[in-house]
């Protein structure tokens, strides 16, 4: 109940509002409250520390102190540049890279192959360069029937459809069953733009692949050249210098 009555008590509380800018310093500008001066105050406050911090990390620090980064950090024009190491690999190291570059580049060619195989099952490939075109031949025994052949008659369907090579109905069908797919204008040439687009997506696919090999050919190249190798000491190891090896080849006879 008390908490009810502390809720109805504010209700007829005075609205706090709080002083504005005076008239005569308009001039300055919007008069600062008091979240605005704890968030400026915070910022200040904040910046205060971090100098101070830094400005006592510097006092204690050691001269002599010594830390790896040293070794790989120099000063140009007063900027600290860390200078990049090259990463010093072994021969069964680079042999194991080169073998799972070859395996991964294998995997993605196989995978592009497979998507090559089929988007050339769901395409006709009628509109491929190179393609060999394809011959019909017909044989007839007298040279009259040569003279009074007519390929419309003799293949049974409409003389428009003669030069097709696919999709070829006879005149029995057309009579029969009733005409499907696209009809007007707009729908052919929507198909064609398809058509157009899937046949431009094989050939980047089938350019992908090519170069997929290339690189696979590279890289067993370059892993057959490190399994020939082995090293031969030429000079034992002491206690103020390593062993020499020298690489050399075996010829596979």
């Amino acid at each position: 109940m008390s908490a009810a009555f502390k809720k109805a008590g504010k209700s007829r509380q005075r609205e706090h509002r709080e002083r504005s800018q005076p008239a005569s310093r308009k001039n300055l500008g919007i008069l600062e409250k008091k979240k605005d001066y704890k968030l400026r105050a915070n910022d200040y406050h904040k910046k205060r520390n971090a100098l101070q911090a830094l400005r006592r990390k510097a006092e204690e620090k050691n001269p002599d102190e010594f830390y790896y980064k040293m070794t790989r950090v120099q000063l140009q024009d007063g900027v600290h540049i860390i200078k990049k190491q090259e990463e010093e690999t072994t021969l069964e190291q680079r042999k194991l890279m080169k073998t799972q570059d070859l395996k991964y580049i294998e995997m993605k060619r196989v995978a592009e192959v497979k998507k090559i195989e089929r988007l050339k099952s769901e395409l006709h490939l009628l509109e491929a360069e190179g393609k060999q075109p394809n011959k019909h031949t017909f044989f007839f025994d007298t040279k009259k029937e040569v003279q009074r052949f007519d390929i419309a008659t003799h293949l049974n369907t409409a003389p428009e459809l003669v030069g097709r090579v696919y999709n070829r109905p006879t005149l029995e069908t057309l009579r029969k069953e009733a005409v499907r797919g696209a009809t007007t204008q707009a729908q052919l040439k929507k198909l064609a733009r398809q058509r157009k687009s899937q046949y431009s997506l094989l050939k980047q696919r089938i350019e992908r692949e090519r170069k997929m090999f290339v690189i696979a050919q590279k890289l067993q190249t370059r892993k057959d050249l490190l399994d020939k190798a082995h090293k031969v000491k030429l000079k034992k190891e002491t206690v103020n210098q390593p062993a020499i090896y020298k690489f050399q080849f075996k010829r596979k006879r």
